[in-house]
């Protein structure tokens, strides 16, 4: 673990030393009527171009009076060619007087992007957003907390099915142990109803809307007819598929296993994308490589830390006859390449989403990133202790039957503090994806 802790430093200097400007979430770029604009005739429609193409959002544009009145009619459409100009017609024959444009995008990230722009008719004053008109442009609190506590749920799921790595590979008894089957069920159906959640929350949380809001029909049908809302009925087969697969391969071998193994590949890939293309990844211009080190650095840190939830089980109660030390040794040759791609990795998505160098310690985005680094190399520390004694535990050479139960001892506890290490590191991750990189 120390050369993983040699090169974490220098990933981490290589991130401080070359901070690449960062993927925005989406932006409008131009607007027809412009910001300010004083018109002589009332126009026919309203129109914004937005920095990425997003789709047509219902809803996502709104014109109202001085009175608060909406003014706009029908559904917001795309006029022309261009994929990233949206616009809403206006109602005919309106008089003079000021009005407001109140727009709402999601970025293809899922996060929620709100503001407004005034422009008048003729000679009267221009109103804003703090004059008469309200308009909802935050998220609330509510929604906001429930949102990030879910994705810190999704996570330990996708962690809990990450351990079906470590039970074929490393631990073959736990097939017939009916606690390390149940984690995997536990991960499965947390997945599942984390993405259940998420779709109900996603329409308040886009809209402003408060928790009482969760289950409007409107809102509903907005969520799915964005790509996020679509990914995530993608991940509930995805992980329904994963579960009937594990259910397969943790029984009696057959001459079906090798499909069903990569069922589960592919399933599991799925779980994975569904997370990786609907974060700060694919805000970035070679979304390519941004989407590829997530789904590399989701997936390592799935293995690892899910392996240290079945190997923590497997120390405190193995099975009878058992040989803890065999096991803990597979899973550490598993764990370092886990922890090389999770530095790798890591270091990528830093790189294309900071937006400078100041920002690491100047916005609550780059502070999140920090505390992760620091978490992960504590983890790492941690972690090298842990291998230590697993050494010790696989080739005892002195010290008798006290030597070996005290190393026992010992990697028990160093795999219960990378469990909870592991968990904080993920909460981190999930308030991650809740913020912006330039926030």
């Amino acid at each position: 673990m120390k050369r993983a802790l040699a090169l974490l430093a220098f990933l981490l200097g290589l991130l401080v030393l070359s901070a690449a400007p960062a993927s925005a979430h989406v932006e409008i770029v131009s607007s027809v009527p412009g910001d300010g604009a004083r018109l002589t005739a009332a126009p026919s429609r309203v129109s914004v171009t937005l920095s990425e193409n997003i789709g047509v959002q219902p809803g996502s544009l709104k014109v109202v009076d001085l009175s608060g009145n909406q003014v706009d009619t029908g559904p917001v459409f795309q006029p022309g060619d261009v994929a990233e100009q949206v616009s809403v017609r206006l109602e005919p024959g309106l008089p003079d007087g000021s009005y407001l444009v109140e727009y709402a995008f999601v970025s293809a990230d899922s996060h929620p992007v709100r503001g407004t722009f005034a422009f008048v008719v003729g000679t009267g004053p221009l109103v804003t957003s703090a004059g008469a008109v309200s308009a909802a442009t935050g998220t609330d609190p509510a929604v906001n907390a429930a949102s990030t506590v879910v994705r810190w749920l999704a996570y330990v799921g996708v962690v809990l099915l990450g351990g079906l790595a470590f039970v074929l590979l490393c631990r073959p008894a736990a097939g017939t142990d009916g606690r390390a089957r149940r984690l995997l069920r536990w991960g499965a159906w947390l997945v599942g109803a984390t993405a259940a959640a998420t779709f109900v929350l996603q329409g308040p949380y886009a809209a402003g809307r408060d928790l009482a809001a969760v289950f409007d029909p409107a809102l509903l049908a907005d969520t799915l007819r964005v790509a996020y809302g679509k990914l995530l009925l993608l991940r509930l087969v995805a992980v329904g598929a994963l579960a009937l697969c594990t259910v397969r391969l943790l029984g009696p071998s057959d001459r079906l296993r090798p499909r069903f193994e990569n069922l589960a590949l592919v399933a599991g890939f799925v779980v994975l994308l569904t997370f990786s293309a609907t974060g700060h990844p694919v805000t970035d211009p070679i979304m390519y490589f941004s989407v590829t080190a997530d789904l590399v650095h989701f997936g390592a840190i799935a293995i690892w830390a899910g392996g240290l939830v079945q190997l923590a089980l497997c120390l405190h109660r193995p099975a009878d006859g058992e040989d803890v030390g065999l096991v803990a040794a597979r899973f550490s040759r598993l764990a370092a390449g886990s922890v090389t791609a999770i530095a790798l990795s890591g270091a990528v998505l830093a790189l294309r989403i900071m937006p400078s160098l100041p920002s690491l310690w100047t916005t609550g985005f780059g502070l999140l990133v920090l505390l992760k680094i620091a978490g992960f190399a504590t983890l790492l520390a941690v972690a090298s202790r842990s291998r230590r004694a697993v050494r010790r535990i696989a080739a005892p050479s002195s010290g008798g039957t006290a030597t070996l139960t005290t190393d026992l001892r010992r990697l028990r506890r160093a795999v219960t503090a990378e469990v909870l290490l592991s968990a904080v590191v993920l909460a981190l991750a999930a308030l991650l994806v809740v913020t912006p990189p330039g926030g």
